[in-house]
């Protein structure tokens, strides 16, 4: 399953399909040395891959719910000066 598609171009299901063919094939034995490092390397760009994935997953799931936390944080911060006017 292994292609010779640029990692930056893949999309995240496509990259972790990937890169478990590509574990698969290393923990099974016999690949060559040479293989085994050109396996190894195309590993390493295909999780590099999938976690730039992730943090952009977790990044807007953040910002989506920073806009509502937002929102709390100005009533917490109206209740503390109502407190501090009344002591």
């Amino acid at each position: 399953m292994t292609t010779d598609a640029d990692p930056a171009t893949l999309g995240y299901e496509q990259a972790r399909d990937e890169l478990l063919s590509v574990v698969q094939r290393l923990e099974s034995g016999g690949v060559p040395l040479e293989e085994s490092l050109a396996l190894w390397e195309r590993g390493e760009a295909l999780a590099d891959r999938c976690q730039q994935w992730l943090d952009g997953a977790r990044e807007r799931l953040d910002a989506a719910r920073g806009g509502a936390d937002g929102d709390e944080d100005e009533d917490d911060e109206q209740d503390d000066d109502l407190e501090d006017e009344d002591a």
